[in-house]
C-alpha cells in the first residue's frame, strides 16, 4: 500500500497530473510506474489535440539574455486567458523556450516554417553526397528522405530535444505544459539575436 502512495505522489510530482488520473494509470499498467507514465503522456496528448483548436489570444513574451550578454532571444508565447499567462508554470515554459533557443539555434517553429529555399539547399547537398554513395536509385531515395526528414527536426524549434531534458523534445514539452494549465498554449514566434 505504502509503495502504491509513493507512486502516485512520484507520478503527480514528476507529471503534474491528477491524482485521480495518476491512480487510474497505475492501474492500467499494473503498477509499473513508467507504464503509467506513458499512459498519462497519451492521454496528455489527446487533451492537447482537443484543445489545439481554441484561440489563444493572451500570453506573453520572454526575454531571455545568456550569461555572457552576446546571445539574446525574444520569445511570443500564447494561451487563452490572461489569467493563464500570469501563472508561475506559464512563466517557466516561456522562459525554457526562450532558453532552448539561445541553446539550440532553431531557424523556425515547426518543420513545415522552414524557407523553402533553406529545405531546397539542404536537399541539393544530400543529393550530392547520397549520390557519392553508389547505391541503387531506389535507396538513394530513401536515404535523402530519412536525411531530410531529421535535418527538419533539427532545425525547427518544436521537434528539436529539449536542451534541459534530451529524452523529449520541445513539443512535448509544450504537450506537457497545456496537459498541466488546461488551455491551448502556442509558441508564436521567436528572434534570436547573437554579437
Amino acid at each position: 500500500m505504502a509503495s502504491t502512495i509513493e507512486k502516485i505522489k512520484q507520478l503527480r510530482e514528476e507529471t503534474a497530473a491528477g491524482m485521480m488520473d495518476v491512480k487510474r494509470a497505475l492501474e492500467e499498467s499494473e503498477g509499473d510506474v513508467d507504464g503509467a507514465r506513458k499512459v498519462l503522456r497519451e492521454r496528455g496528448q489527446a487533451i492537447a489535440a482537443k484543445k489545439s483548436s481554441r484561440e489563444a489570444t493572451e500570453g506573453l513574451i520572454e526575454a531571455y539574455v545568456h550569461f555572457n550578454g552576446r546571445v539574446g532571444v525574444l520569445v511570443e508565447v500564447n494561451c487563452e486567458t490572461d489569467f493563464v499567462a500570469r501563472t508561475p508554470d506559464f512563466k517557466e515554459f516561456a522562459r525554457n523556450v526562450a532558453l532552448h533557443v539561445a541553446s539550440m539555434k532553431p531557424i523556425c517553429v515547426a518543420p513545415e516554417d522552414i524557407p523553402a529555399d533553406a529545405r531546397e539547399e539542404e536537399k541539393q547537398i544530400v543529393d550530392k553526397q547520397v549520390a557519392e554513395m553508389g547505391k541503387p536509385e531506389k535507396i538513394q531515395a530513401q536515404i535523402v528522405e530519412g536525411r531530410m526528414r531529421k535535418w527538419e527536426a533539427e532545425q525547427a524549434l518544436l521537434t528539436q530535444p529539449y536542451v534541459k531534458e534530451t529524452d523529449k523534445t520541445v513539443g512535448d514539452l509544450l504537450q506537457d505544459t497545456i496537459q498541466k494549465l488546461g488551455e491551448n498554449i502556442v509558441v508564436r514566434r521567436f528572434v534570436r539575436y547573437e554579437l
